[in-house]
């Protein structure tokens, strides 16, 4: 663990880092209070991971590139909390909550500006973030207005809304490891699938886990009528689950076909397709 514990420290020094620079300072607070009130980092571990398993060096772009996904993330969880009206953020007070809607939403976009500032530097890395934000944004639409009524809809929504992103973050990292195409499709494919199962996994906690080991409020989806897995098709957590695995496995797969050299990175990466399946938080 001290391997990826490195990582995630050069991740949260750099996320520390840009948003001490952030002007004024009210708004500079309101960001900190929602990225640096805790979470995995796991996308931006992913962005890490990916660029070494690619040949790159990893305390290269790799850094910005992550710290810019993962602030990404954050200002995508800002605005899903006033939609669902959730008081709670990783055992924080949401933003819109602390704060109010007014300034969370500004919060939200000066999380994007910050990202995309560190994405700017590599015209490939702005293309691949801003095709995510796309996806992401669809999604949310999708799930307000034409939400999934079966499992095949269901899993559009969950590929736009969540595995979008996690394609983007290994996307990026294969980009600063300057890897070819064909490689950093393959990266997106695994990480996409990843991203799936993470979101099936996450329906499956919110229907099932306890709101303190949790870390949020649970009952979310039946109380906002929110689509998940678990509602829309009347699919039992067990079986929630297996589809979850039925995608870790093909993450697998597209790992496989990335072609990579066997190293500590890409083991790594195994090991989180198999992880989001078996998640307690």
């Amino acid at each position: 663990m001290e391997y990826l514990e490195r990582r995630r420290e050069r991740i949260e020094d750099r996320l520390e880092a840009v948003l001490a620079d952030v002007e004024p300072e009210r708004l500079r607070g309101q960001v900190e209070h929602v990225s640096l009130s805790g979470g995995k980092r796991v996308r931006p571990t992913v962005t890490m991971l990916a660029c070494e398993a690619a040949g790159g060096d990893p305390d290269g772009d790799a850094v910005d590139f992550g710290v810019g996904i993962e602030l990404v993330h954050n200002a995508s969880l800002v605005v899903d909390d006033i939609i669902d009206e959730s008081e709670l953020r990783r055992g924080a007070t949401a933003a819109h909550a602390e704060y109010g809607h007014g300034p969370a939403i500004i919060a939200s976009d000066g999380l994007l500006g910050e990202a995309f500032a560190l994405f700017s530097r590599d015209e490939r890395a702005m293309e691949v973030v801003a095709d995510a934000m796309v996806e992401l944004g669809e999604g949310e639409a999708t799930e307000l207005v034409a939400r999934p009524t079966t499992e095949a809809e269901y899993l559009d929504l969950a590929r736009r809304k969540t595995g979008a992103l996690f394609r983007a973050a290994a996307e990026v990292g294969a980009v600063a490891a300057d890897a070819d195409p064909a490689a950093v499709e393959s990266f997106g494919d695994y990480a996409e699938r990843v991203g799936v199962a993470f979101q099936i996994r996450d329906d499956v906690l919110d229907a099932t886990a306890d709101a303190a080991d949790l870390g949020k409020p649970t009952g979310q989806d039946a109380e906002m009528e929110r689509p998940s897995l678990v509602r829309v098709t009347d699919t039992t957590p067990e079986e929630a689950n297996a589809l979850a695995r039925e995608h870790s496995e093909a993450a697998l797969d597209a790992l496989d076909a990335t072609g990579a050299e066997e190293s500590q990175a890409l083991e790594y990466l195994r090991d989180l397709a198999e992880f989001v399946v078996v998640r307690e938080r």
